[in-house]
């Protein structure tokens, strides 16, 4: 009597689905799944650090590539100028 059947839970999956889309949740779960990753990594890097009190370890704690401060100024000039092109038309 007080629990939740299978029923109940396949309704509110169907009802979820109806509302957010297949799509819009496969991105959410990829990246739910992509945060604990990164979170996961960067707890065993700490844990990894306070082992071996190495400071001079540069592993990066996220899976992404860092750019230098030339490259961003040229992706932001490159940004404006297409859009003062698309709204000159």
């Amino acid at each position: 009597m007080g629990g939740i059947s299978i029923w109940q839970l396949l309704i509110i999956a169907v009802i979820v689905v109806l509302l957010f889309g297949t799509n819009k949740l496969r991105t959410l779960g990829s990246d739910l799944g992509a945060s604990v990753k990164g979170f996961k990594k960067a707890i065993g890097d700490e844990a990894a650090d306070k082992d071996t009190n190495n400071a001079e370890k540069t592993n990066n704690d996220a899976d992404f590539d860092t750019k230098n401060l030339a490259q961003k100024t040229s992706t932001e000039e490159k940004s404006t100028t297409e859009s003062k092109n698309k709204e000159q038309v």
